[in-house]
């Protein structure tokens, strides 16, 4: 896809990572052959989004050991042909979070692919294989933040004036254009960016977005669209089904939790009790004078109660990793 020409600290993080893409797949997508062989071709209308469906479906899913060693694979040796296996095996993923976003974007969804895609080449960069969390789960969050920031770059109403090029344009542009024709001059793009300091094509982009009309949030989405654009907008409240499931997962853990403590007793049940699971928590140094042992100590018991923890719930609630990844 052509993008339009960007301020470079705007697209430095973006540049960044399709840079590291290319660092980690060199040599390896001429290697794959086409969806669709040269004698196999017909007169059929093309459609892009339909060919790249039909190539990822070539790519077999990895089961929760395979992720493990490619990314560990990667991560300590750098294998490029490791890396190439988890992207193309959750590129499917992408396309699912994409559709999902779609209904805010409503133009070309293999533009969100795409951004999504970028993502997904930042997660198996920073993934951490040691940590027990499922490579899907850890790159989804990626691959929704791509897509998200590209919506917000590329809707007018957010896009306008993001970077301090942008904001001069914004306020200066129409200015000086008025000015030149009052001095019987042809505001040209090229003329204007002299005289603004800034680059044509950035004159040009500018132009475009402030010549286009504004919407209203209540106005339709298409011509016969029966949705006003107001209800892409998200709800700030929590829905009903989002706060029966939470209230249900904290009761499974606080049972989890309550049956856990039962395995403890003296110093790690003080500790439980009165610094893991307390809303106001006792100090290492105070629990530490009670024993008589240092602070360094006191730590330790913690840290061993507290992987034991998280050895006994991942045992008792399925999927424990991904629903309560940020729990201790």
């Amino acid at each position: 896809m052509k993008e339009k020409q960007k301020d470079k600290p705007e697209a430095e993080d973006r540049a960044d990572s399709l840079e590291e893409a290319a660092e980690l797949f060199p040599v390896l997508r001429p290697d794959l052959a086409p969806v669709v062989q040269r004698e196999d071709r017909g007169l059929v209308p093309y459609d892009p989004l339909q060919l790249y469906l039909m190539e990822i479906k070539n790519y077999r899913l990895l089961t929760r050991e395979e992720e493990v060693e490619l990314a560990t694979r990667f991560q300590e040796k750098q294998d490029q042909q490791a890396a190439y296996r988890l992207v193309t095996s959750n590129l499917r993923l992408v396309v699912k979070i994409a559709m999902d976003f779609s209904r805010y974007w409503t133009k070309s969804l293999l533009d969100l692919i795409q951004e999504g895609n970028v993502g997904l080449l930042q997660a198996v960069r920073k993934f951490d294989p040691y940590r027990g969390i499922k490579f899907s789960y850890y790159a989804s969050f990626w691959i929704k933040a791509y897509i998200l920031k590209f919506i917000m770059e590329n809707w007018k109403l957010v896009k306008i004036g993001t970077t301090q090029t942008q904001r001069k344009l914004f306020f200066n542009l129409a200015k000086e254009r008025e000015k030149l024709i009052a001095q019987g001059f042809d505001p040209a793009p090229q003329l204007l960016a002299e005289r603004l300091d800034v680059k044509q094509e950035e004159v040009e982009e500018m132009s475009q977005r402030l010549g286009g009309a504004e919407l209203s949030l209540n106005a339709p989405v298409g011509d016969e669209g029966k949705e006003a654009y107001s209800a892409f907008l998200p709800d700030p409240s929590v829905g009903v089904d989002d706060r029966i499931s939470d209230a249900e997962r904290r009761e499974t853990l606080l049972e989890n939790l309550s049956d856990f403590r039962e395995t403890l007793s003296g110093k790690e049940l003080d500790i439980f009790d009165n610094r893991i699971l307390s809303e106001t928590p006792l100090t290492l140094q105070e629990l530490g004078d009670k024993y008589g042992i240092s602070r360094e100590r006191v730590r330790q018991i913690q840290e061993r109660v507290v992987k034991n923890i998280k050895t006994w719930l991942s045992e008792k609630i399925p999927d424990f990793e991904e629903e309560f990844s940020n729990f201790v």
